[in-house]
């Protein structure tokens, strides 16, 4: 009898056990970042703040490049020597080459803007025209407040708020160590964020380094 009651008792765990198991949430897959994430969200995972809602941070596997005033751009269409060449992206957003004159590069990413090339030199001067676009040098970024030297330096890529003070000369003895305000223009506006140290820049982006009070 005592067997018996134990077998039962046992069972019952075991059962208990199951149903337990049955109750638990099945693993979720994820994709990776969002395309438009906040930086606050980004860099502290918590919520962010009004002012910066929508801003898009450089991870690894993020939606390509997109192109602005300031880039500097290696064009090659192959078997044209005269149009391969280097060009910038004007305060206006456009490259302008031989031939087919301004070509609207802001907002692009190079692989568009390859194929906005391809479409104007089809248009009555290339058969078929093949051409590759990369970016040459990247729009610089902007430092200022409490760094040795603040200004304007060429924007590198991986390059991290951290590295950019490094660049800027180091924090002064006021400065605020701990996070830095950040500025990044996409195109729906700029947005504005508390970021740490550690968070990803891209060309652009302004940083400024605030005084502390105490």
């Amino acid at each position: 009898m005592w067997r018996a009651l134990r077998n039962l008792g046992g069972g019952l765990l075991l059962a208990v056990a199951l149903s337990g198991c049955q109750t638990m949430p099945p693993p979720v897959a994820t994709s990776g970042p969002p395309l438009r994430a906040d930086l606050d969200q980004a860099a502290y995972g918590g919520v962010a703040s009004a002012q910066a809602s929508v801003t898009p941070v450089a991870y690894a596997g993020e939606a390509p490049y997109r192109l602005d005033a300031g880039d500097r751009l290696r064009v090659v269409v192959f078997g044209q020597d005269g149009l391969t060449n280097s060009y910038a992206v004007d305060a206006g957003g456009s490259i302008t080459m031989p031939l087919i004159g301004a070509v609207k590069a802001r907002g692009l990413t190079p692989a568009a803007l390859a194929q906005a090339i391809t479409t104007k030199l089809r248009g009555g001067y290339i058969r078929e025209p093949y051409v590759a676009v990369e970016v040459e040098a990247y729009r610089p970024f902007f430092i200022l407040g409490e760094v040795a030297a603040p200004g304007q330096y060429p924007y590198v890529p991986n390059m991290t708020v951290e590295s950019a003070v490094a660049i800027a000369g180091g924090f002064t003895p006021r400065a605020q160590k701990a996070a830095v305000d950040l500025t990044r223009t996409d195109a729906s506006g700029p947005t504005r964020a508390s970021v740490p140290l550690g968070t990803p820049l891209r060309p652009g982006d302004t940083v400024v380094v605030t005084e502390r009070w105490f």
